[in-house]
């Protein structure tokens, strides 16, 4: 197997960041949640508008989360580890794929901004994954927590008739919290107190807030 250069490396994650951002990224193939849904009383406009909202919120975490874990796996330091990153990625594009269909049919837009987030998170995750893999691990962990965090809140926000959103949401509830286990199971590390209370809040709640809008 030939080894990859470094402008091979740049070349396939700036082809990945395309896929993610306009295009369709590689998925697992797993089904919609929302596939086996009952029909249910359509929703009205407003109900309409905020569900859009949300599930755009959600497909620009996932996009963030694709940056996230390309970083870290381009970094990490063991092969187990890059390879569980990459792993992660693939189910983060069920959920990709997942929202944006939903957003489709909602006649919502994805955000302005998701380049923005994608590099961002790209960033972040490569400096993580360069620092060392346990801290790497603990971040992801970090990040999971505040991305149920915000699903929870979601659900509770959603119209009880909203079964196909609620599906889609609570699967992948499930699969952050299995992410942020399998983290801390290879060896992630406690982030510092100032790193969880203060910065990662922060960061989400800037992401979220400004998506909603834009």
């Amino acid at each position: 197997m030939r080894t990859l250069s470094l402008l091979d490396k740049v070349l396939t994650e700036i082809d990945q960041s395309l896929r993610v951002v306009h295009a369709t990224a590689p998925t697992t193939e797993r089904p919609n949640p929302a596939a086996e849904m009952p029909e249910t009383a359509p929703l009205n406009e407003d109900e309409r508008v905020l569900v859009a909202k949300l599930m755009r919120i959600n497909h620009a975490g996932e996009v963030s989360a694709q940056g996230l874990y390309r970083g870290q796996a381009l970094t990490a330091k063991r092969e187990d580890i890059r390879e569980q990153m990459e792993r992660s990625a693939m189910e983060e594009n069920d959920h990709l794929n997942w929202t944006e269909k939903r957003l489709h049919e909602l006649g919502g837009r994805k955000s302005l901004l998701n380049p923005l987030f994608y590099w961002g998170s790209f960033t972040i995750g490569a400096v993580a994954g360069k620092i060392g893999d346990k801290w790497s691990l603990g971040f992801v962990k970090e990040t999971e927590d505040q991305v149920i965090k915000h699903l929870e809140e979601h659900i509770n926000r959603l119209p009880p008739h909203a079964l196909s959103d609620m599906a889609i949401l609570q699967k992948m509830k499930a699969d952050e919290q299995h992410h942020a286990d399998i983290a801390m199971q290879s060896g992630g590390a406690k982030l510092p107190f100032l790193a969880r209370k203060l910065l990662m809040p922060l960061l989400s709640k800037v992401m979220t807030k400004s998506t909603y809008y834009v």
